[in-house]
């Protein structure tokens, strides 16, 4: 079929070794390091955590124009989560308020079934496609799928993002036992 329509296949498609590492150098620079708001409570409480540790992440905000964004970037067979995130870290990349050459994307990466795990690759293809794909992405996942030299999950900051869960887990249980 793609011979019938003269489809000719992509090239020059960086492999997963070709990634942009977060190296040690841009942690001394105090990267600005993004991350999706995945879960409201939860990564506010850790953003302060990863601060402690040297660590300048930054909690995106919602996003109202997250799902056009997204759909720009992302095929819209993906999950709709997929989209916002995709979506929210490129509109906070493309709207100028931040130095592209000294900003990362950390994002969990599972290593599962679920469709969570291709977030990297896609938001990397999403980079590539927006012209920004000087920014580092960096996968928080305690598996050993990917590595960076500049982020390392030492235990007193696993300790400390453990402890920011469990205090999320309680505010949200005291939020929702409230609202009944």
């Amino acid at each position: 079929e793609r011979q019938a329509k003269s489809i000719q296949a992509l090239k020059n498609i960086p492999s997963p070794q070709q990634r942009i590492e977060y190296t040690k150098a841009m942690q001394k620079s105090q990267y600005t390091i993004l991350a999706p708001l995945i879960s409201p409570i939860h990564l506010r409480i850790l953003q302060e955590a990863m601060r402690a540790h040297n660590y300048n992440v930054v909690v995106l905000p919602e996003s109202a124009t997250a799902m056009d964004t997204g759909l720009k970037f992302v095929n819209n067979d993906a999950c709709y989560p997929t989209i916002l995130v995709v979506g929210q870290i490129l509109d906070a990349l493309l709207s100028g308020q931040y130095d592209l050459n000294k900003t990362a994307v950390v994002i969990t990466q599972t290593g599962g079934g679920c469709r969570a795990t291709n977030y990297i690759s896609l938001l990397r293809k999403a980079l590539r496609q927006a012209n920004i794909a000087q920014v580092p992405v960096i996968s928080l996942n305690f598996g050993g799928l990917e590595s960076h030299s500049g982020f390392k999950l030492r235990v007193p900051l696993i300790l400390d993002m453990m402890h920011s869960v469990l205090y999320g887990d309680l505010l949200m249980r005291c939020l929702y036992d409230a609202a009944v």
